[in-house]
């Protein structure tokens, strides 16, 4: 087991914040914040069983995920908007990782035996620190880093003995799109680096065990949206042709819009059948056949609500 630098040694320590490709450079430990608004301790909304990922990431058994609060990218239709906005104090900022292991450890003991860290990005340091506290007392679960893509190549370096699978997002090819939803214009070029360097680490083979569970690898999501077709069939062709078809695809057309995007059509409606049939005519004609494609019928649970204890119908 690779050993753990307390946090403040981490070569992108929090003391100058570089985490993200926002590089904000301030001193999380001396309470000030960037773009992330979220300081130095572990800023977690909700630690939960799930079981609305991929079927080879929560199986039937569901997977233990540490929901971090806030984000580097914040987009604007995001599921999550509740604690991913980055306007309101996070409910288990004053967590401590004693805390934090007991819970997760709480859910590992139910037969789980994955542990997935959503919207990592901006919490590396305290990732580490939460791993290696878990594996000191004993439970040594696979790791899920589940992202929106939007990460910095130097800090994935620093994951690749740490993180068993990772589980991306791929949300733009377009950058107007991407600086319109997300604030990022330079979403695709960083986004693109973010995965080639996953690619690196992982290639295109997701390793299953018996039961057909991720134990190592990549699986990159591409979520379509309304109006947005030509984005998502771009989005495909840069990972056919700059990764490979052979990699695993979770294309999904769980898209529901929130009350942020009421008034910015085409976001206030959902996505039409059509749209997302000429997205998956795109993702056979490139080759993909690995991975995943969604029902429409079920939309409606993956819309967590963090205000309750369990965010997610178990």
């Amino acid at each position: 087991m690779p050993p753990t630098p307390p946090i403040s040694t981490l070569p992108f320590a929090l003391h100058n914040c570089c985490l993200c490709p926002r590089q904000c450079g301030v001193d999380r430990f001396a309470g000030a914040t960037g773009f992330c608004r979220t300081g130095a301790g572990y800023a977690i909304a909700a630690i939960t069983l799930h079981r609305g990922e991929e079927p080879a990431i929560s199986g039937q058994t569901g997977i233990c995920n540490v929901f971090f609060g806030h984000c580097n990218l914040r987009c604007q239709f995001c599921q999550n908007h509740q604690i991913s906005r980055n306007e309101h104090d996070i409910r288990g900022a004053d967590w401590s990782l004693a805390r934090v292991a007991e819970a997760i450890i709480a859910i590992l003991a139910t037969g789980v035996d994955r542990l997935g860290f959503v919207s990592p990005s901006h919490m590396v340091p305290q990732m580490f620190a939460i791993i290696e506290e878990i594996r000191q007392r004993g439970c040594n679960p696979v790791i899920v880093y589940n992202s929106n893509g939007y990460d910095r190549v130097e800090t994935l370096r620093a994951l690749e003995d740490w993180v068993d699978v990772y589980l991306p997002d791929y949300k733009y090819s377009d950058p107007v799109l991407a600086a319109k939803l997300s604030g990022a214009n330079d979403y695709p070029k960083i986004a693109a680096a973010a995965l080639g360097e996953m690619y690196r680490q992982k290639g295109n083979m997701l390793h299953l065990n018996d039961e057909g569970m991720a134990e190592r690898g990549l699986i990159v999501r591409h979520l379509v949206l309304p109006g947005s077709v030509a984005n998502s069939l771009q989005a495909l062709r840069f990972l056919a042709c700059t990764l490979s078809p052979r990699l695993t695809l979770s294309l999904m057309s769980q898209y529901q819009p929130n009350a942020a995007v009421a008034n910015l059509p085409p976001l206030n409606r959902q996505l039409l059948p059509e749209e997302y049939a000429q997205v998956v005519a795109e993702m056979e004609r490139l080759g993909f056949t690995n991975g995943w494609i969604q029902e429409f019928a079920s939309a409606d649970y993956y819309n967590p609500d963090f205000n309750q204890e369990t965010p997610f119908v178990v």
